[in-house]
């Protein structure tokens, strides 16, 4: 005999329904005992926007929105612009690759802000010298490496030539401008995609504001109800300029030190430990925190090794983890920066993106004999980048290349600090960013040991082997 309630699984297909009658059949399914197939059977476009129009807009219930998921393509956007775009933690994001791929020569973007001002002249100039040294950077780095990485027997040159193609061009994008244009597919729900375009029409810059507007129009198609209302927001524009008329220190720090765990839980450990057992008892949260602190080392020893022990390569480790965090304060390249930007269950502030702090040297541009060629376009394009700053900070940020510097704060829980330190150490990882994955858990090892010795990191390499081997100056 048929089961009476039997279990299913099954997609609503996005090419079957529009997605905002997918997030009424969802939501309606808190109130109707039918199936999921009978409450979309019984729904029209029309009525799915009056739900929403009801329910979403009018009494808040935004939840349902994020049943609605939308697949965005954006081309030919500014570098600088992406990160505004990719700023969203509810989203996912590919972008075209600095590592993988070359600019043309002309590939950049002129800010409205310029056109027709004394500075356009200077800033295309400028980039277009940025374009031409990063073009002319590209054969002599990529002699050496190929010294470096012979070609194996049998091997084509197309194949040769892509396990190669990164490691050159991982050096000389450190030319690039931010205004370098790019590629960037994004997937995310119409709740948050709404919060995205609100945040892109409040921004300073009229790049950012004009793709908000097109991404509104873009989502507007498939979503009509749920995204309507995102507008520019007075909060985000007055907060921000509120905040920016507050007298702060403007000193650049003249500390040698990049890396500085700022705060940090001395009772991590214990913490950790206490979340761990908590879940399979009874007792109170401060009770186990109690248990734990009473234990002997080795006791506490045999816990962690219980919590974390035995994880396989591709395995996560448990949400525990979660339960202590670190604060670091991190000067690195902004190649390295937009790396780290993806890691979004991160809280990160980074600062304006300046010529401030001075621009890293990859030991290879000295190698290829380019190295001259190189410092002197970056002089150029820091004084350039002074010149526009003191007419309009925010769009002098557009001539930044890559290889200069830029303070950011980081705030991440340990489960995600294996997370990136696991995967921004590993041995195909870009060099900047590898060097910082490294001293950050050897800063959370220093200070939890412990807790941190399960990080599955590659040996026998740390962060001063990774600075010594690819920088003049990091």
């Amino acid at each position: 005999m048929a089961e009476r309630y039997p279990r299913q699984v099954y997609l609503l297909r996005a090419r079957d329904l529009p997605p905002e009658t997918i997030a009424v059949t969802f939501a309606k399914t808190s109130r109707s005992p039918a199936s999921f197939r009978e409450i979309a059977a019984e729904l029209s476009e029309e009525k799915s926007a009056q739900f929403h129009e009801k329910y979403v807009v009018g009494y808040g219930h935004a939840s349902v929105a994020e049943h609605a998921v939308l697949h965005l393509a954006f081309e030919n956007v500014s570098r600088l612009a992406i990160e505004t775009i990719e700023s969203n933690r509810l989203a996912s994001y590919t972008e075209k690759s600095t590592r993988y791929q070359k600019w043309e020569a002309d590939g950049f973007y002129i800010p409205e802000e310029i056109r027709g001002s004394p500075f356009e002249k200077v800033y295309s100039q400028t980039c277009t010298d940025l374009f031409a040294a990063y073009q002319a950077s590209l054969e002599p780095v990529r002699a050496v490496v190929q010294g470096r990485v012979p070609r194996k027997e049998e091997e084509t040159e197309a194949r040769w030539e892509g396990r190669i193609r990164s490691r050159y061009v991982d050096v000389c994008r450190f030319l690039l401008p931010a205004s370098a244009l790019a590629n960037v597919g994004m997937t995310a729900n119409a709740r948050a995609l709404e919060h995205a375009i609100r945040k892109m029409l409040s921004h300073p810059l009229e790049e950012v504001r004009q793709i908000g507007r097109l991404v509104k129009e873009a989502a507007q198609a498939e979503v009509p109800t749920l995204v309507k209302y995102a507008d520019r927001t007075p909060y985000l524009v007055d907060s921000e300029s509120r905040l920016q008329s507050w007298p702060s220190d403007g000193s650049v720090p003249r500390s040698a030190d990049w890396l500085e765990l700022v705060n940090y839980d001395p009772r991590g450990q214990e913490a950790v430990l206490a979340a761990a057992l908590f879940r399979h008892g009874l007792g109170t949260l401060a009770g186990v925190r109690r248990q734990v602190e009473a234990m002997d080392p080795a006791m506490r020893a045999r816990l962690v090794v219980d919590l974390l022990g035995g994880m396989d390569r591709f395995d996560i480790p448990l949400r525990d983890l979660e339960h202590t965090a670190y604060t670091f304060d991190a000067v690195m390249d902004q190649g390295a920066y937009f790396e780290v930007k993806r890691h979004r269950m991160m809280t990160q502030s980074p600062q304006r993106l300046t010529a401030e702090l001075g621009y890293a040297t990859p030991q290879l541009f000295r190698e290829a004999g380019v190295e001259p060629d190189y410092r002197r376009a970056m002089e150029a394009a820091g004084k350039v980048y002074r010149e526009l700053a003191a007419w309009e900070p925010e769009v002098a940020a557009y001539v930044v290349p890559n290889g200069f510097r830029r303070r950011v704060a980081l705030v991440l829980n340990l489960r995600e600090a294996y997370h990136f330190c696991e995967l921004r150490s590993a041995a195909n990882a870009h060099f900047s960013v590898r060097r910082l994955a490294f001293r950050m858990a050897e800063e959370i090892r220093n200070v939890h040991p412990s807790l941190a010795a399960g990080m599955r990191l590659p040996a026998p390499a740390d962060w001063r082997a990774i600075e010594a081997e690819h920088f003049l100056e990091a």
